[in-house]
This record gives structure tokens, sequence and C-alpha cells, in this order.
């Protein structure tokens, strides 16, 4: 048995299977073999009885990743389902064709006046371009090469533009009412640190309170700076500390903090999300040392401007990293709008090819605003020159998952993913995956029973309040790579989750 690393044994796993299906070649309809054996495997099918959820319950596809397309398991692979964060896949496969690996954001500074001697005489215009992950680190390298160009005082005002994108005003606790989870943030052509405040306690024993840092500094936002301590067990710390969100100009804590949790961390969303760019920005802006006369606002940038700066963001391959691996929803959302700025081509022939440099972007549409509408029309137009009508396209909504409507088939997902084979990125695409027992959200696969899939399944995972999937690739014991792909929709369905580690493992077991 090898005595490598798990780590690097999982690497090198996803090394070779990416190469294998660079290899790959043009793939046919998957072949109509009828389900082996009496039903699902019986490991499959106990961890549905204990978790009280019928069969019926279940849909799943595997298949192999080779060209005959030979399939080991077939279970209302037709039915469309609600596949939560699993839909993910669809945005980022899209991406990855149309857009290329190396496609970039921008973010980009502009200026109506002229700089002189440090100082800025006018405005400063910010426009966003949909940056997915415009955290604070990059905003201070931003605002660094700003002030290295000589603004560091700005006799104007601090105007962000966030035109570029046309999103819906929308509740954040809508879905689930959970209005405070970051995940639940609205996507925005500046997005700014996931509009999301960071909040860490740090007992201090001696004078028997907590104290609390807050990040990123927000202008007009007051925090307590301490919270006394308890002697409770640490348990659900959260609301322990009653922390009050109700005044977009303070943050209060009325409760007391477990001395025992130590130092701990709490994302939480901004409680006025649509003043958050505008706090964030002036607060950064002044932590960095610079000056600014006039106000941080919201508006729209005027046509005789000069660029001051560009803010180039990560680069797609990586991004889709947090998207897939990490199931970061609004980045997801991000994705998916920019692919709206894409006009429809005229040709019906599928992308599959390397963007060149710059040619993604040359290719977006400024005057085209990214809408939710032209974003669906944009990619169910691509599945189509993609899979022509042989497989359904996705009901798709804002291409994250995190919706009650999206719905795709389990051979819809497996087609995507056998596509994705023969792509010359697939091996950016697998990388993005978890990692079954390993990385991700499916850290927590492969335990037990099931141990099999551990470091030999890459997969995403989707889990709703009824929802519960998983779709990706597995290297089984035979040598060969499968697509496995599983949905449970039912009220039960998050109890369900150990038949789908099951059938990773099933799958990762197969014989010759």
């Amino acid at each position: 048995m090898s005595k490598c690393p798990l780590f690097l044994q999982s690497l090198s796993r996803v090394r070779v299977l990416a190469l294998w299906l660079l290899a790959g070649v043009a793939l046919p309809a998957f072949a109509q073999t009828p389900l082996l054996g009496a039903g699902l495997p019986p490991a499959v099918a106990e961890a549905l009885k204990r978790a009280q959820v019928p069969a019926t319950a279940l849909s799943a596809l595997v298949v192999s990743v080779a060209p005959d397309a030979h399939e080991r398991l077939r279970y209302q692979a037709g039915v469309p389902v609600n596949p939560a964060s699993v839909m993910k896949l669809v945005t980022t496969y899209a991406a990855l064709d149309m857009l290329g690996a190396d496609f970039t954001w921008n973010t980009r500074f502009y200026t109506d006046g002229a700089v002189d001697n440090g100082v800025l005489r006018g405005n400063l215009y910010v426009r966003g371009g949909g940056d997915p992950k415009l955290v604070l680190e990059r905003i201070h390298e931003a605002y660094a090469a700003l002030q290295a160009k000589g603004v560091r005082l700005i006799l104007g005002d601090m105007v962000l533009d966030h035109s570029a994108f046309e999103v819906p005003h929308t509740d954040p606790g809508a879905f689930d009412g959970e209005a405070l989870r970051p995940y639940n943030a609205s996507p925005d052509a500046l997005l700014v640190n996931f509009k999301s405040v960071i909040l860490t306690f740090q007992p201090d024993m001696a004078n028997g309170v907590a104290r609390v840092i807050s990040e990123p500094p927000l202008a007009g936002l007051a925090i307590d700076a301490t919270v006394p301590l308890s002697r409770t067990a640490c348990g659900d710390w959260r609301s322990a500390v009653l922390a009050r969100f109700d005044d977009p100009n303070a943050i209060r804590f009325e409760g007391r903090y477990p001395q025992n949790c130590g130092e701990l961390k709490w994302p939480v969303a901004y409680q006025q999300p649509t003043s958050y760019a505008a706090r964030a920005m002036e607060g950064l802006w002044r932590a960095s040392g610079g000056a600014i006369t006039g106000i941080v606002r919201d508006g729209t940038m005027p046509a005789e401007v000069q660029l001051l700066h560009e803010a180039r963001s990560l680069p797609l391959s990586e991004v889709i990293v947090d998207v897939n691996r990490w199931s970061n929803n609004v980045m997801a959302q991000q994705v998916f709008l920019t692919l709206g700025q894409l006009a429809v081509p005229q040709t019906a022939t599928p992308m599959l090819t390397v963007m060149a440099p710059g040619s993604a972007a040359d290719r977006l549409v400024p005057s085209r605003p990214a809408r939710f509408e032209h974003s669906r029309e944009v990619v169910t137009d691509w599945w189509k020159r993609t899979f022509g009508r042989r497989v359904p396209a996705p009901l798709l909504e804002n291409g994250s998952g995190l919706s009650r409507d999206e719905r795709i088939t389990p051979e819809g997902l497996a087609a995507l993913l056998r596509h994705a084979a023969r792509h010359p990125q697939s091996a950016q695409f697998v990388q993005s995956l978890s990692v079954a027992g390993v990385s991700g959200t499916g850290a927590k696969l492969g335990q037990g029973s099931n141990r099999a899939a551990r470091g030999n399944a890459f997969v995403k995972t989707g889990t709703l309040r009824d929802v519960t999937g998983i779709a990706g690739y597995v290297n089984a014991a035979n040598g060969a790579q499968y697509v496995v792909v599983g949905f449970v929709n039912h009220p039960n369905a998050p109890a369900a989750r150990p038949a789908l580690d099951a059938l990773l493992a099933w799958t990762a077991a197969l014989p010759d």
C-alpha cells in the first residue's frame, strides 16, 4: 500500500483522470441498457430505508466515460428533478466552453477630473464588471495602485456604478428565512466582499469580556467592541450573544459569549445590503490612508471620463473552484449573469474550443445588460447547440441551484459530464470539483463502509430542504472511469445523503 500522503494521492488521481478525459473522442448517445440486477445496489436501498425515503424518490445513472457509454445503473434517469447546487455544473461548464478558462472580469476606476500632486480634482468612478470575487485583499491592491498613481485625496465623490447588471431587488430572507446567511447575498456588478461582515470574538478572561473585531471597516456602522463572557457550554453560541441587526447603523450584543468557545468567527450578511458597497468602499479607502471630501454614493458613470486603473479578477478556472468545490451561490450567479452578456450566436455549431486570450471579453456586448432572462436564453441556446434535441435542456432560474424551480434530468447531467470528458479544458473542470473524503463539500463522503469512494470520486454536491444530490466522476477498481449522478427529491431528502455516498462507493468498487 502506498505511503504517499492522501492529498498527494488525490491530486495524482485528479491529474490522471483529467489527462484520460482529454484523450476522449466524440461521444455517442447513451446505450439504452436495462437496470442491472433486480434493482438498486443493496447498500443504496438499505440507506434509503434507514432514512425512511422510498426508492421512488431516487433518480440515478452510472455510465462509463468511455465512448461506448456502457451503463452500469439506470434508475428513473429520465425524470426531471430539482438538482439543488448540482445545477452549478451547468453554469460552470457552459462558462468554460463559451468564455474559456483564462477569462477575467474587470473593475475599472475612472475620473472626470485630473490628478495633481496627490490630489484628484474631480470624482472617482468605480464601474463594476461582475467580478465574482472582489474581496478585501483585491480592493486593497486596487487602492494601493491608485495611490501609487497619485490619487490620495479625492476632491469630489466616489461614485459606484452597478449598471452592468440589471438584477431585480429581492428579499435576502425570502428563500429560506435566513437573511443574515452570506449564501443568500444577491448578485451585483460591483459585488464587494460578498456583502458580508466577519465578526471575530476573542475571549479576554482577565477583563471578563470577549473582544469583537469586525472586517471590513464599514463607514457609519458602529459595532459593540465587547460582549460579557459566560461560563456556559459553547453550544449555540451565536444565539447566546443575542446579536441585534435591526439598525443598519449598528450591530449590538445583548447576551453573553461562552468563554469555553475560545476564538470564533461569525460571517454575517450585512443587514442593509444596498448600502454595503458604499460603506465598505469608503471604509477601506480611509483605512488605506486615502482621504475624500465628498461622499461615496451609487451612480452612473458619464461618457467623458478617463481610465485611471483596471483591476483584473482571478481567472474563471479559479473562480469555478469556489463555485463547484465550495458551492458559492452568489459567485455562481455572477458567472451565470456574465453569460447573459454574450450575444446568442447564429451558428448551430457548438463551441468546444480553447478561447484565445481576450477573445471572450471581446464577445461580451457592453450595451446588453446582464439579466437572468438573457442568461437563460444564452445557456439554453448553448445546450441545444451542444447536445442537440436528444437531451432536454434544463429549466434554469439563476444558475446556482438556490431555487425551488430549477430542473434537470440525471440523463442531462450525465450527458454534460461525458461531454466535458473530451473538452480541451476538462482538466480545469475536473479540478474544480470536491474530492470525496478529502476536500470541499464532499469532504464528509467516503466514510465507514463507503471508503472505496474516498479519494476516487470527484463530485459536486447539492442540498436543499427537500433535495440531496451528487454528480461527478468516479475512478473504479476495474480501472474504468464512470459518470455518477444521483438525486433524492423528498421531504426527508437530507437524511438520505448516505444513500448517495453508498452509490459512489458501489461505483468505485465495480469489478470487471
